[in-house]
């Protein structure tokens, strides 16, 4: 008679049987075996981690350096910030007892900046779990949307449902300039998707047990839920921020009083006023003042100028340029890029307003009939020049692109 190898049962007793060469197993042992298994590899990363060599601030711009292009300030903040917080994590209780606070960070800048760049190429330096949600889909618990726990959902996971690991990843909020309070003015009608979501963000921010459905919200309500303290997440919140440069032009015009008045207007950098972002710049937007004082961390991104861009198609690991040619190598093609054709597409991004993301819709736009037709034919080489790009573009209507 079949009976399991491990623990004697029958094939009456047991659910099912798994045949092997030279014996059986019930259901009952592989679920044991998968919970022993399962804690001994979760204890065992857990110990890999306390003695992990944390790279220092230096090293961690440096890594910043090799796939960012630009943004020094905002690389040095992140750095030092990412620094002290796992460092804070390898901490071990002393006679002194001082607790060290989480240093979450919030990025504003101009679409196309490199904010979700940063705090991707952050996590990937970690090797940490780490997931981007979107903040505009969330919404107060009981409202139709996403319940603020789907954060953590996500994070668990991309952490193939290690607790441990998922509460010392980093999630990237984005978009959080969305949620911001509609108005001053208080309404009989909820805002559920503004300052309600604020208010339940309050608690992930700050650190709390969190009881988190593992497939997500209201959709199953049957399911486990599973406990996660976020007292070591690492949070990175970005915005744009849209129209925030009028609060900072407003508070520093009431700063600037007396004999030096006209002196300081002269230091003022009217066409980047962003990198005078204060905190209560933020609050005068419409975040309130509990958020931001979960976010101590405040930082912003520059626009790119010309040679940044210019820089963006070729220089980082990830270059644009770099991808393109890899394609082609795949299909044994090689393709070049002129120098003057960089040039028209640095232009016509500028031209489109919408930073890094435009080099890429335009190179895409240049590059899609090359992409169809060349694995089809035998060719070993492609240059794009700027007569070439010029044809593929204008055969495209790019008025839908242009910054409105």
């Amino acid at each position: 008679m079949d009976k399991c190898s491990f623990c004697g049962r029958t094939k009456k007793e047991a659910n099912m049987l798994v045949a092997g060469l030279e014996g059986h197993i019930c259901d009952h042992c592989i679920e044991q075996a998968h919970n022993i298994v399962t804690e001994e590899l979760g204890s065992k990363s857990n110990t890999l981690f306390e003695t992990v060599n944390l790279l220092k601030p230096a090293e961690i711009k440096a890594f910043l350096d090799q796939y960012v292009i630009g943004q020094d300030m905002a690389k040095k903040i992140i750095s030092v910030a990412v620094y002290n917080h796992y460092k804070r994590l390898m901490q071990k209780p002393d006679k002194e007892d001082i607790e060290i606070e989480k240093s979450n960070i919030i990025l504003v800048g101009e679409t196309g900046t490199g904010k979700t760049l940063l705090a991707r190429t952050v996590a990937k330096m970690l090797h940490v779990p780490f997931t981007i949600v979107d903040a505009t889909v969330l919404t107060e618990a009981g409202y139709v949307g996403e319940d603020i726990e789907s954060l953590l959902t996500r994070l668990l996971q991309n952490a193939d449902y290690d607790v441990r690991a998922a509460e010392r990843g980093i999630v990237f909020i984005d978009e959080i300039d969305k949620i911001a309070r509609k108005g001053d003015n208080p309404s009989i009608t909820r805002d559920v998707s503004g300052e309600g979501v604020q208010q339940g963000l309050l608690k992930l921010l700050e650190g709390s047990i969190v009881n988190v459905p593992p497939q997500g919200g209201r959709k199953h309500p049957e399911q486990k839920m599973i406990p996660v303290d976020t007292k070591n997440i690492l949070f990175i919140c970005g915005g744009a921020f849209e129209g925030i440069e009028k609060k900072i032009a407003q508070r520093l015009n009431t700063q600037i009083v007396g004999y030096g008045a006209s002196r300081n207007r002269e230091r003022i950098d009217k066409d980047n006023l962003l990198q005078y972002i204060a905190p209560q710049d933020l609050r005068a937007y419409g975040l309130i003042p509990e958020i931001i004082g979960r976010l101590p961390v405040l930082t912003h991104l520059n626009p790119l100028d010309r040679q940044a861009l210019r820089a963006i198609l070729t220089e980082p690991k990830n270059a644009i340029v770099k991808q393109y040619i890899k394609l082609f190598k795949m299909d044994n093609i090689d393709l070049t890029f002129t120098e003057e054709v960089m040039e028209y597409i640095v232009d016509k991004a500028i031209e489109f307003k919408l930073g890094a993301r435009g080099l890429r819709s335009i190179c895409e736009a240049i590059m899609l009939d090359a992409m169809f037709e060349m694995p089809s034919i035998e060719a070993d080489e492609l240059s794009v020049t700027t007569d070439y790009a010029r044809l593929k573009l204008e055969r495209i209507d790019f008025k839908v692109l242009k910054a409105s």
